[in-house]
Protein backbone atom coordinates (compact mmCIF):
# COMPACT_ATOMS: atom_id res chain seq x y z
CA UNK A 1 0.00 0.00 0.00
CA UNK A 2 1.50 3.24 -0.78
CA UNK A 3 1.84 6.27 1.45
CA UNK A 4 0.79 9.96 0.57
CA UNK A 5 4.88 10.45 1.16
CA UNK A 6 5.46 7.37 -1.42
CA UNK A 7 3.51 8.76 -4.03
CA UNK A 8 4.80 12.51 -3.79
CA UNK A 9 8.28 10.58 -3.97
CA UNK A 10 7.22 8.49 -6.84
CA UNK A 11 6.21 11.78 -8.49
CA UNK A 12 9.03 13.61 -8.09
CA UNK A 13 11.42 11.33 -10.16
CA UNK A 14 8.76 11.27 -12.84
CA UNK A 15 7.37 8.23 -12.87
CA UNK A 16 3.77 7.96 -12.98
CA UNK A 17 1.69 5.49 -10.35
CA UNK A 18 0.13 3.68 -13.24
CA UNK A 19 3.95 3.01 -14.25
CA UNK A 20 5.12 2.46 -11.05
CA UNK A 21 1.77 -0.26 -10.81
CA UNK A 22 3.52 -1.91 -13.95
CA UNK A 23 6.26 -2.33 -12.98
CA UNK A 24 5.68 -3.93 -9.46
CA UNK A 25 2.86 -6.40 -11.98
CA UNK A 26 6.62 -7.30 -14.21
CA UNK A 27 7.96 -8.83 -10.88
CA UNK A 28 4.86 -10.98 -10.58
CA UNK A 29 4.09 -12.28 -14.34
CA UNK A 30 8.00 -12.15 -15.38
CA UNK A 31 8.81 -11.68 -18.78
CA UNK A 32 7.97 -14.10 -22.45
CA UNK A 33 10.55 -15.35 -23.68
CA UNK A 34 11.13 -14.30 -27.57
CA UNK A 35 9.87 -17.08 -30.37
CA UNK A 36 12.55 -17.39 -32.57
CA UNK A 37 13.01 -18.44 -35.92
CA UNK A 38 16.75 -18.96 -36.33
CA UNK A 39 20.41 -17.32 -35.64
CA UNK A 40 21.19 -15.04 -38.20
CA UNK A 41 24.09 -15.97 -40.01
CA UNK A 42 25.61 -15.51 -43.47
CA UNK A 43 23.05 -17.98 -44.79
CA UNK A 44 20.08 -15.84 -43.62
CA UNK A 45 20.08 -12.49 -41.93
CA UNK A 46 23.88 -11.07 -42.34
CA UNK A 47 25.40 -9.56 -45.37
CA UNK A 48 29.06 -10.37 -46.26
CA UNK A 49 30.33 -7.55 -48.11
CA UNK A 50 32.92 -8.26 -50.86
CA UNK A 51 36.09 -5.70 -51.38
CA UNK A 52 34.40 -4.34 -54.41
CA UNK A 53 30.79 -3.99 -52.53
CA UNK A 54 32.73 -2.77 -49.37
CA UNK A 55 34.26 0.41 -51.79
CA UNK A 56 30.63 1.25 -53.27
CA UNK A 57 28.88 1.74 -50.22
CA UNK A 58 32.28 3.92 -48.34
CA UNK A 59 32.01 6.26 -51.83
CA UNK A 60 27.65 5.91 -50.98
CA UNK A 61 29.25 7.18 -47.09
CA UNK A 62 31.13 10.12 -48.63
CA UNK A 63 28.71 11.33 -51.37
CA UNK A 64 25.99 11.64 -48.01
CA UNK A 65 28.53 13.38 -46.50
CA UNK A 66 29.32 15.98 -49.58
CA UNK A 67 25.31 16.86 -48.75
CA UNK A 68 23.90 19.04 -46.10
CA UNK A 69 23.14 16.38 -43.56
CA UNK A 70 23.64 16.22 -39.80
CA UNK A 71 25.61 13.52 -38.72
CA UNK A 72 26.17 12.73 -34.92
CA UNK A 73 28.37 10.30 -32.87
CA UNK A 74 26.34 8.58 -29.42
CA UNK A 75 28.70 7.00 -26.90
CA UNK A 76 27.20 5.45 -23.71
CA UNK A 77 29.73 6.53 -20.99
CA UNK A 78 27.72 6.49 -18.38
CA UNK A 79 29.49 4.42 -14.45
CA UNK A 80 32.53 4.02 -12.79
CA UNK A 81 35.09 1.35 -14.15
CA UNK A 82 34.99 -0.33 -10.79
CA UNK A 83 35.02 -3.70 -12.75
CA UNK A 84 37.55 -3.36 -14.56
CA UNK A 85 39.80 -3.15 -11.40
CA UNK A 86 37.87 -6.31 -10.19
CA UNK A 87 40.89 -8.38 -9.72
CA UNK A 88 42.87 -5.26 -8.32
CA UNK A 89 40.67 -4.48 -5.80
CA UNK A 90 40.69 -7.53 -4.26
CA UNK A 91 44.13 -8.17 -4.04
CA UNK A 92 44.30 -4.65 -1.65
CA UNK A 93 41.80 -6.53 0.59
CA UNK A 94 43.58 -10.11 0.20
CA UNK A 95 45.87 -11.48 2.78
CA UNK A 96 49.15 -11.71 0.68
CA UNK A 97 50.90 -8.42 0.17
CA UNK A 98 52.59 -9.86 -3.40
CA UNK A 99 51.22 -10.94 -6.17
CA UNK A 100 50.25 -14.64 -6.24
CA UNK A 101 47.29 -15.04 -9.04
CA UNK A 102 48.52 -15.02 -12.62
CA UNK A 103 46.15 -11.69 -13.21
CA UNK A 104 47.82 -9.63 -10.70
CA UNK A 105 51.35 -10.92 -11.34
CA UNK A 106 50.85 -10.05 -15.41
CA UNK A 107 49.91 -6.75 -13.83
CA UNK A 108 53.33 -6.19 -12.61
CA UNK A 109 55.13 -7.47 -14.87
CA UNK A 110 54.18 -5.29 -17.67
CA UNK A 111 53.22 -2.12 -15.83
CA UNK A 112 55.67 0.03 -17.38
CA UNK A 113 53.18 -0.54 -20.36
CA UNK A 114 50.23 1.04 -19.17
CA UNK A 115 49.57 4.33 -20.43
CA UNK A 116 48.79 5.53 -16.75
CA UNK A 117 52.38 4.45 -15.65
CA UNK A 118 53.62 7.79 -15.28
CA UNK A 119 50.96 9.41 -13.76
CA UNK A 120 50.79 6.71 -11.17
CA UNK A 121 54.69 6.60 -10.80
CA UNK A 122 54.50 9.96 -9.96
CA UNK A 123 51.20 9.58 -7.71
CA UNK A 124 53.56 6.72 -5.74
CA UNK A 125 56.59 9.20 -5.20
CA UNK A 126 54.22 12.01 -3.91
CA UNK A 127 52.42 10.21 -1.85
CA UNK A 128 54.27 7.69 -0.57
CA UNK A 129 58.55 8.68 -1.22
CA UNK A 130 59.28 5.74 -3.61
CA UNK A 131 58.74 4.88 -7.40
CA UNK A 132 56.69 1.85 -8.61
CA UNK A 133 60.00 -0.06 -9.21
CA UNK A 134 61.02 0.84 -5.74
CA UNK A 135 57.39 -0.15 -4.20
CA UNK A 136 57.78 -3.48 -5.92
CA UNK A 137 61.20 -4.15 -4.65
CA UNK A 138 59.85 -3.85 -1.40
CA UNK A 139 57.24 -6.02 -2.22
CA UNK A 140 55.03 -3.30 -1.12
CA UNK A 141 52.63 -4.19 -4.09
CA UNK A 142 49.65 -2.85 -2.46
CA UNK A 143 50.65 0.78 -1.72
CA UNK A 144 50.82 0.85 -6.08
CA UNK A 145 47.38 -1.35 -6.24
CA UNK A 146 45.99 2.01 -3.93
CA UNK A 147 47.45 4.76 -5.60
CA UNK A 148 46.15 3.82 -8.31
CA UNK A 149 42.34 3.25 -7.58
CA UNK A 150 42.38 5.66 -4.09
CA UNK A 151 41.45 8.75 -4.14
CA UNK A 152 44.63 9.91 -2.96
CA UNK A 153 46.46 8.81 -6.46
CA UNK A 154 45.01 8.46 -9.17
CA UNK A 155 41.03 7.62 -8.03
CA UNK A 156 40.51 4.98 -11.17
CA UNK A 157 38.74 2.76 -9.17
CA UNK A 158 35.66 5.26 -8.98
CA UNK A 159 36.17 7.20 -12.04
CA UNK A 160 34.70 5.80 -15.38
CA UNK A 161 36.43 4.33 -18.37
CA UNK A 162 35.93 7.19 -20.78
CA UNK A 163 38.30 9.09 -18.49
CA UNK A 164 40.99 6.75 -17.67
CA UNK A 165 43.91 7.01 -19.74
CA UNK A 166 44.21 4.22 -22.02
CA UNK A 167 46.60 4.41 -25.31
CA UNK A 168 50.44 5.83 -24.99
CA UNK A 169 51.10 8.94 -27.20
CA UNK A 170 54.67 10.99 -27.97
CA UNK A 171 52.73 13.51 -26.27
CA UNK A 172 51.01 11.33 -23.49
CA UNK A 173 48.07 9.33 -22.73
CA UNK A 174 44.94 9.51 -24.18
CA UNK A 175 41.62 8.72 -22.70
CA UNK A 176 38.48 6.98 -24.70
CA UNK A 177 36.50 10.38 -24.66
CA UNK A 178 39.69 11.66 -26.66
CA UNK A 179 39.43 8.64 -29.12
CA UNK A 180 35.94 9.42 -29.76
CA UNK A 181 36.66 12.73 -30.44
CA UNK A 182 39.82 11.74 -32.82
CA UNK A 183 36.79 9.02 -34.60
CA UNK A 184 34.55 11.65 -34.87
CA UNK A 185 36.63 14.08 -37.17
CA UNK A 186 37.57 10.93 -39.04
CA UNK A 187 33.86 9.43 -40.11
CA UNK A 188 31.73 11.84 -38.57
CA UNK A 189 32.30 15.25 -40.49
CA UNK A 190 30.06 16.93 -42.89
CA UNK A 191 30.82 18.99 -45.29
CA UNK A 192 30.78 21.81 -43.11
CA UNK A 193 33.50 20.83 -40.69
CA UNK A 194 31.46 20.28 -37.68
CA UNK A 195 31.82 16.94 -35.42
CA UNK A 196 28.98 15.93 -33.23
CA UNK A 197 29.47 14.03 -30.33
CA UNK A 198 26.98 13.05 -27.43
CA UNK A 199 28.02 11.77 -24.29
CA UNK A 200 25.54 10.30 -21.75
CA UNK A 201 27.56 10.34 -18.24
CA UNK A 202 26.57 9.74 -14.53
CA UNK A 203 25.43 13.35 -12.85
CA UNK A 204 28.68 12.71 -10.26
CA UNK A 205 31.33 12.52 -13.09
CA UNK A 206 29.78 15.45 -15.80
CA UNK A 207 32.08 18.31 -14.52
CA UNK A 208 34.75 15.76 -15.07
CA UNK A 209 33.72 15.28 -18.46
CA UNK A 210 33.35 18.82 -19.04
CA UNK A 211 36.94 19.87 -17.69
CA UNK A 212 38.34 17.38 -19.93
CA UNK A 213 36.82 18.84 -23.15
CA UNK A 214 37.56 21.53 -22.47
CA UNK A 215 41.44 21.05 -21.79
CA UNK A 216 41.56 19.16 -25.05
CA UNK A 217 39.02 20.54 -27.67
CA UNK A 218 41.23 23.15 -29.39
CA UNK A 219 44.07 20.91 -29.51
CA UNK A 220 41.88 18.18 -31.43
CA UNK A 221 40.14 21.30 -33.44
CA UNK A 222 43.56 22.02 -34.79
CA UNK A 223 45.32 18.88 -35.44
CA UNK A 224 41.64 17.74 -37.76
CA UNK A 225 40.45 21.23 -38.81
CA UNK A 226 36.93 20.59 -37.87
CA UNK A 227 34.98 21.86 -35.09
CA UNK A 228 33.56 20.10 -32.47
CA UNK A 229 30.42 20.26 -30.89
CA UNK A 230 30.26 18.23 -27.70
CA UNK A 231 27.27 17.26 -25.79
CA UNK A 232 26.17 15.64 -22.57
CA UNK A 233 23.16 14.18 -20.85
CA UNK A 234 22.09 11.87 -17.60
CA UNK A 235 20.04 9.10 -17.69
CA UNK A 236 16.43 10.29 -16.51
CA UNK A 237 15.58 9.53 -13.05
CA UNK A 238 11.46 9.16 -14.55
CA UNK A 239 13.59 6.17 -16.54
CA UNK A 240 14.62 4.16 -13.27
CA UNK A 241 12.83 1.32 -12.48
CA UNK A 242 11.59 -0.02 -8.45
CA UNK A 243 12.96 -2.81 -6.84
CA UNK A 244 11.26 -5.56 -5.18
CA UNK A 245 11.64 -8.15 -2.77
CA UNK A 246 10.93 -11.95 -2.86
CA UNK A 247 7.49 -11.63 -2.58
CA UNK A 248 7.02 -8.94 -5.29
CA UNK A 249 6.69 -5.88 -2.98
CA UNK A 250 8.62 -2.17 -3.11
CA UNK A 251 11.68 -2.98 -1.54
CA UNK A 252 12.26 0.07 1.05
CA UNK A 253 15.77 1.36 2.06
CA UNK A 254 16.62 1.74 6.10
CA UNK A 255 14.97 4.71 5.82
CA UNK A 256 11.41 3.14 4.51
CA UNK A 257 11.94 4.92 1.00
CA UNK A 258 10.94 2.73 -2.14
CA UNK A 259 14.26 1.96 -3.71
CA UNK A 260 14.49 3.02 -7.60
CA UNK A 261 17.39 1.51 -9.31
CA UNK A 262 19.14 3.00 -12.81
CA UNK A 263 17.02 0.48 -15.73
CA UNK A 264 19.75 -0.20 -17.26
CA UNK A 265 21.29 1.34 -21.03
CA UNK A 266 17.79 0.76 -22.21
CA UNK A 267 17.18 3.99 -20.51
CA UNK A 268 19.24 5.71 -22.87
CA UNK A 269 16.93 5.12 -25.40
CA UNK A 270 15.34 8.62 -24.01
CA UNK A 271 18.29 10.49 -24.71
CA UNK A 272 18.96 9.09 -27.68
CA UNK A 273 15.22 10.21 -29.24
CA UNK A 274 15.92 14.04 -27.76
CA UNK A 275 19.08 14.31 -29.99
CA UNK A 276 18.13 16.06 -33.48
CA UNK A 277 20.62 14.30 -35.91
CA UNK A 278 20.14 12.43 -39.50
CA UNK A 279 22.58 9.77 -38.90
CA UNK A 280 23.48 8.50 -35.61
CA UNK A 281 26.67 6.35 -34.55
CA UNK A 282 26.41 4.07 -31.67
CA UNK A 283 29.51 3.16 -30.13
CA UNK A 284 30.02 2.08 -26.28
CA UNK A 285 32.95 4.10 -24.54
CA UNK A 286 35.48 1.49 -24.33
CA UNK A 287 35.50 0.10 -28.00
CA UNK A 288 38.55 2.32 -29.08
CA UNK A 289 42.06 1.69 -30.54
CA UNK A 290 45.13 3.93 -30.84
CA UNK A 291 45.71 5.97 -34.01
CA UNK A 292 47.87 3.31 -35.85
CA UNK A 293 44.65 0.76 -35.73
CA UNK A 294 42.32 3.00 -36.29
CA UNK A 295 42.17 2.47 -40.47
CA UNK A 296 40.25 -0.68 -39.97
CA UNK A 297 37.63 1.01 -37.41
CA UNK A 298 37.03 4.07 -39.73
CA UNK A 299 36.67 2.41 -42.99
CA UNK A 300 34.05 -0.24 -41.87
CA UNK A 301 32.30 2.76 -40.06
CA UNK A 302 32.22 4.32 -43.05
CA UNK A 303 30.72 0.94 -45.19
CA UNK A 304 27.90 0.64 -42.53
CA UNK A 305 27.07 4.16 -43.16
CA UNK A 306 27.28 3.67 -46.58
CA UNK A 307 24.95 0.92 -46.68
CA UNK A 308 22.85 2.78 -43.74
CA UNK A 309 22.21 5.50 -46.60
CA UNK A 310 21.83 3.47 -49.50
CA UNK A 311 18.76 1.70 -47.88
CA UNK A 312 17.26 4.52 -46.53
CA UNK A 313 17.22 6.11 -50.41
CA UNK A 314 15.32 3.08 -51.58
CA UNK A 315 13.32 2.92 -48.98
CA UNK A 316 12.26 7.01 -49.29
CA UNK A 317 11.42 6.16 -53.32
CA UNK A 318 9.46 3.46 -51.69
CA UNK A 319 7.17 5.76 -49.55
CA UNK A 320 6.78 8.09 -52.06
CA UNK A 321 5.64 5.92 -54.46
CA UNK A 322 3.32 4.44 -51.73
CA UNK A 323 2.13 7.90 -50.41
CA UNK A 324 1.15 9.08 -54.34
CA UNK A 325 -1.39 6.07 -54.93
CA UNK A 326 0.54 5.63 -58.64
CA UNK A 327 1.83 2.13 -57.77
CA UNK A 328 1.39 -0.87 -59.96
CA UNK A 329 0.80 -4.67 -58.43
CA UNK A 330 4.16 -5.40 -59.58
CA UNK A 331 5.87 -2.35 -57.93
CA UNK A 332 4.07 -3.79 -54.27
CA UNK A 333 5.92 -7.44 -55.12
CA UNK A 334 8.87 -5.38 -55.47
CA UNK A 335 8.36 -3.82 -52.09
CA UNK A 336 7.56 -6.89 -51.00
CA UNK A 337 11.37 -8.51 -52.07
CA UNK A 338 13.15 -5.60 -50.83
CA UNK A 339 11.69 -6.16 -47.73
CA UNK A 340 12.68 -9.48 -47.53
CA UNK A 341 15.58 -9.84 -49.07
CA UNK A 342 17.45 -5.98 -47.73
CA UNK A 343 15.93 -5.65 -44.59
CA UNK A 344 14.93 -9.21 -43.81
CA UNK A 345 11.27 -8.86 -42.98
CA UNK A 346 9.44 -11.52 -43.57
CA UNK A 347 5.70 -12.10 -43.51
CA UNK A 348 3.93 -15.67 -44.04
CA UNK A 349 0.27 -13.99 -44.73
CA UNK A 350 0.96 -11.48 -47.13
CA UNK A 351 -0.84 -13.44 -50.11
CA UNK A 352 -4.13 -12.72 -48.14
CA UNK A 353 -4.41 -9.16 -48.62
CA UNK A 354 -5.66 -6.79 -51.36
CA UNK A 355 -3.18 -4.53 -53.14
CA UNK A 356 -5.04 -1.72 -50.57
CA UNK A 357 -4.23 -3.40 -47.78
CA UNK A 358 -0.83 -4.55 -48.69
CA UNK A 359 -0.19 -0.53 -49.68
CA UNK A 360 -1.00 0.05 -46.10
CA UNK A 361 0.74 -2.90 -44.83
CA UNK A 362 3.96 -1.79 -46.52
CA UNK A 363 3.92 2.00 -45.17
CA UNK A 364 4.26 0.72 -41.97
CA UNK A 365 7.26 -1.49 -42.06
CA UNK A 366 9.18 1.08 -44.51
CA UNK A 367 8.20 4.25 -42.38
CA UNK A 368 10.35 3.11 -39.35
CA UNK A 369 13.60 4.25 -37.78
CA UNK A 370 16.86 1.99 -39.37
CA UNK A 371 19.80 0.85 -38.13
CA UNK A 372 22.63 -0.96 -39.55
CA UNK A 373 24.77 -3.55 -36.82
CA UNK A 374 28.25 -4.72 -37.21
CA UNK A 375 28.41 -8.29 -36.40
CA UNK A 376 31.72 -9.99 -35.46
CA UNK A 377 32.47 -13.66 -35.90
CA UNK A 378 32.51 -15.53 -33.21
CA UNK A 379 35.85 -16.44 -31.40
CA UNK A 380 34.73 -17.71 -28.12
CA UNK A 381 31.51 -18.04 -26.07
CA UNK A 382 28.56 -16.26 -27.40
CA UNK A 383 27.65 -13.14 -25.75
CA UNK A 384 24.59 -11.17 -27.36
CA UNK A 385 24.10 -12.84 -30.41
CA UNK A 386 22.05 -11.75 -33.71
CA UNK A 387 18.74 -13.87 -34.62
CA UNK A 388 15.67 -13.90 -36.75
CA UNK A 389 12.84 -13.71 -34.16
CA UNK A 390 8.75 -13.22 -34.63
CA UNK A 391 7.31 -10.12 -33.64
CA UNK A 392 4.28 -9.35 -31.86
CA UNK A 393 2.31 -9.19 -34.99
CA UNK A 394 3.23 -12.52 -36.56
CA UNK A 395 6.44 -11.28 -39.08
CA UNK A 396 9.79 -12.23 -38.57
CA UNK A 397 12.97 -9.68 -38.32
CA UNK A 398 16.05 -9.04 -37.19
CA UNK A 399 16.82 -8.70 -33.96
CA UNK A 400 19.97 -8.44 -31.20
CA UNK A 401 19.20 -10.57 -28.28
CA UNK A 402 20.86 -11.79 -24.92
CA UNK A 403 21.17 -14.60 -23.40
CA UNK A 404 18.68 -13.72 -20.86
CA UNK A 405 15.88 -13.11 -23.53
CA UNK A 406 16.57 -17.41 -24.87
CA UNK A 407 14.10 -19.78 -23.23
CA UNK A 408 16.94 -22.17 -21.66
CA UNK A 409 14.25 -25.17 -21.59
CA UNK A 410 13.56 -24.94 -25.37
CA UNK A 411 16.48 -27.46 -26.34
CA UNK A 412 16.32 -25.93 -30.41
CA UNK A 413 16.60 -22.52 -29.16
CA UNK A 414 19.67 -23.38 -26.96
CA UNK A 415 21.23 -24.67 -29.52
CA UNK A 416 20.68 -21.88 -31.88
CA UNK A 417 21.80 -19.83 -29.50
CA UNK A 418 24.85 -21.80 -28.83
CA UNK A 419 25.48 -22.51 -32.55
CA UNK A 420 25.64 -18.82 -33.57
CA UNK A 421 28.43 -17.82 -35.97
CA UNK A 422 28.76 -13.95 -34.75
CA UNK A 423 27.80 -11.87 -31.83
CA UNK A 424 27.23 -8.20 -31.16
CA UNK A 425 30.15 -5.79 -30.88
CA UNK A 426 27.76 -2.64 -30.22
CA UNK A 427 28.38 -1.26 -34.02
CA UNK A 428 25.65 0.99 -34.87
CA UNK A 429 24.95 3.31 -37.27
CA UNK A 430 20.81 4.88 -37.27
CA UNK A 431 18.64 6.66 -39.30
CA UNK A 432 15.67 8.37 -37.25
CA UNK A 433 13.83 10.72 -39.68
CA UNK A 434 11.26 9.78 -42.03
CA UNK A 435 11.12 10.88 -45.71
CA UNK A 436 9.82 13.89 -44.99
CA UNK A 437 12.81 14.67 -42.81
CA UNK A 438 10.43 14.60 -39.42
CA UNK A 439 11.96 12.86 -36.47
CA UNK A 440 10.48 9.45 -35.50
CA UNK A 441 9.65 9.39 -31.79
CA UNK A 442 12.05 6.29 -30.93
CA UNK A 443 9.89 5.42 -27.48
CA UNK A 444 7.01 4.21 -29.85
CA UNK A 445 9.16 1.58 -31.52
CA UNK A 446 10.35 -0.20 -27.84
CA UNK A 447 9.33 -3.72 -27.43
CA UNK A 448 8.11 -3.46 -23.66
CA UNK A 449 7.58 -7.23 -23.02
CA UNK A 450 11.65 -7.43 -23.52
CA UNK A 451 12.59 -6.66 -20.05
CA UNK A 452 14.32 -8.80 -17.75
CA UNK A 453 14.56 -9.29 -14.12
CA UNK A 454 18.03 -9.85 -12.29
CA UNK A 455 18.89 -10.36 -8.71
CA UNK A 456 21.02 -7.54 -6.85
CA UNK A 457 21.58 -6.78 -3.21
CA UNK A 458 21.24 -3.69 -0.97
CA UNK A 459 23.58 -3.55 2.34
CA UNK A 460 23.50 -7.14 2.36
CA UNK A 461 20.01 -7.45 1.22
CA UNK A 462 18.35 -9.62 -1.26
CA UNK A 463 16.44 -7.80 -4.12
CA UNK A 464 14.57 -7.85 -7.41
CA UNK A 465 15.98 -5.49 -10.27
CA UNK A 466 13.98 -4.46 -13.22
CA UNK A 467 16.21 -3.73 -16.44
CA UNK A 468 14.56 -2.06 -19.58
CA UNK A 469 14.80 -3.46 -22.90
CA UNK A 470 18.43 -3.01 -23.37
CA UNK A 471 19.15 0.33 -25.83
CA UNK A 472 20.13 -1.92 -28.99
CA UNK A 473 18.00 -5.32 -27.90
CA UNK A 474 14.29 -4.94 -27.17
CA UNK A 475 14.26 -0.76 -27.11
CA UNK A 476 14.98 -1.16 -31.13
CA UNK A 477 13.45 -3.76 -31.44
CA UNK A 478 10.31 -2.27 -33.85
CA UNK A 479 13.39 -0.65 -36.09
CA UNK A 480 14.14 -1.92 -39.62
CA UNK A 481 17.40 -3.69 -38.90
CA UNK A 482 20.72 -4.75 -41.41
CA UNK A 483 23.35 -6.96 -40.31
CA UNK A 484 26.98 -6.78 -41.65
CA UNK A 485 29.36 -8.85 -41.06
CA UNK A 486 32.85 -6.90 -39.72
CA UNK A 487 36.26 -7.84 -38.73
CA UNK A 488 37.13 -8.50 -35.42
CA UNK A 489 39.56 -6.45 -35.74
CA UNK A 490 37.12 -3.57 -34.78
CA UNK A 491 36.22 -4.63 -31.76
CA UNK A 492 38.58 -4.09 -29.41
CA UNK A 493 36.56 -3.57 -25.68
CA UNK A 494 38.20 -3.28 -22.64
CA UNK A 495 36.78 -5.30 -19.83
CA UNK A 496 39.52 -5.24 -17.41
CA UNK A 497 42.44 -3.40 -17.09
CA UNK A 498 45.04 -6.36 -18.15
CA UNK A 499 43.36 -6.05 -21.52
CA UNK A 500 45.14 -2.82 -21.90
CA UNK A 501 48.27 -4.78 -22.36
CA UNK A 502 46.59 -6.06 -25.72
CA UNK A 503 48.21 -5.40 -28.56
CA UNK A 504 45.42 -3.35 -29.83
CA UNK A 505 45.83 -1.13 -27.38
CA UNK A 506 49.36 -0.44 -27.55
Amino acid sequence: MLTQQDKNFIAQKGISEEKFNAQLKCFETGFPFLKLYGAASPEQGITVLDREEEAEYINAWEEYLSGNHTILKFVPASGAASRMFKDLFEFAGGESDVPESDFIKKFFKDIHSFAFYNDLNNACLRNNGYSIDQLTELKRHKVVVENLLGEKGLNYGKLPKGLLKFHTYVNGGRTPLEEHLVEGALYACGKSGNVNIHFTVSPEHRQIFENLVNKKIAEYEKDFRVKYHISFSEQKSSTDTVAATADNEPFRTDDGKILFRPGGHGALIENLNELDADIIFVKNIDNVVPDNLKDETVKYKEVIAGVLVSVQQKVFEYLRLLDSGMYSHAQLEEIIRFLRDSICCRNPKLKELEDSELAIYLRTKLNRPIRVCGMVKNVGEPGGGPFLAYNQDGTISLQILESSQIDKGNEEYVKMFKGGTHFNPVDLVCAVKDYKGNRFDLTKYVDSNTGFISSKSKNGKELKALELPGLWNGAMSDWNTIFVEVPLATFNPVKTVNDLLRKQHQ
